[in-house]
C-alpha cells in the first residue's frame, strides 16, 4: 500500500480542486448574468465530469432512465415519431415507417405547435413526448406546420403500441434488403 504521506497528498490535492470547484459555483450563482439555480449548475457538473470520462458515460435521473427503458424494451404506446426541440418548437426528425404518424403523413422538417389544442412551443421536449404517448386506441390531434404551406394543419392521429424493430430486412427481385433501424 501507499505511505501515509502519499495518501495525504492525493486527498490534499482532490480536496483543492473541490475547493476550486465551490468557488466556480459560488461565483456563478451569484454573478452570472440570470439566474441559475442549484440544481441545474450541479447537474450541468455531473454532466461534464461523466462526460470528460469518454463519450458513452452519462447520468441518468429517474426520467431519463425510464425514457431509456422505454426505448430500448423496443415498445411503447405512442406516434411513431423522432422529434427534437429547435428554437423552442417540436420538430420532427423522422416518422417511423409503419407507424400512426407515418401513416398520417407526418414527415421529417414538419414542426408540431399544438397537441389537442395546446400550444406546446416553448415547453420542454420531454413534456411534449409524455404528451404524444398514451393508451394504444386512443387518438390525438396534432397541429403540424410544414416548410412550404402557408397555414398550419391539424391531423388525427391514433396512438398505438410502437414496435421498433432493430434489423428490417426483405428480399426484391432476389436482392435481399436489410434496414438497421437503431444500432446501439
Amino acid at each position: 500500500p501507499p505511505p501515509p504521506a502519499a495518501l495525504a497528498a492525493v486527498a490534499l490535492d482532490t480536496y483543492g480542486e473541490l475547493d476550486q470547484f465551490m468557488n466556480v459555483f459560488e461565483r456563478v450563482r451569484s454573478e452570472y448574468v440570470e439566474q441559475v439555480d442549484d440544481k441545474t449548475l450541479l447537474r450541468g457538473a455531473i454532466d461534464g465530469m461523466l462526460a470528460s470520462l469518454d463519450p458513452h458515460s452519462s447520468y441518468l435521473d429517474e426520467r431519463g432512465f425510464q425514457s431509456l427503458m422505454t426505448t430500448t424494451d423496443g415498445e411503447y404506446g405512442g406516434l411513431g415519431l423522432n422529434v427534437t426541440m429547435e428554437d423552442g418548437a417540436v420538430k420532427v426528425i423522422a416518422a417511423t415507417e409503419d407507424t400512426p404518424a407515418d401513416r398520417a403523413g407526418v414527415k421529417a422538417g414538419d414542426y408540431l405547435t399544438h397537441l389537442n389544442g395546446k400550444l406546446i412551443y416553448g415547453g420542454t421536449l420531454d413534456e411534449a413526448v409524455d404528451q404524444m404517448r398514451g393508451p394504444p386506441g386512443t387518438t390525438i390531434k396534432v397541429t403540424v406546420v410544414r416548410p412550404g404551406r402557408d397555414k398550419p394543419f391539424d391531423v388525427q392521429i391514433t396512438r398505438a403500441v410502437i414496435e421498433i424493430p432493430a434489423v428490417k430486412w426483405e428480399i426484391k427481385d432476389r436482392v435481399g434488403i436489410i434496414n438497421v433501424n437503431s444500432f446501439n
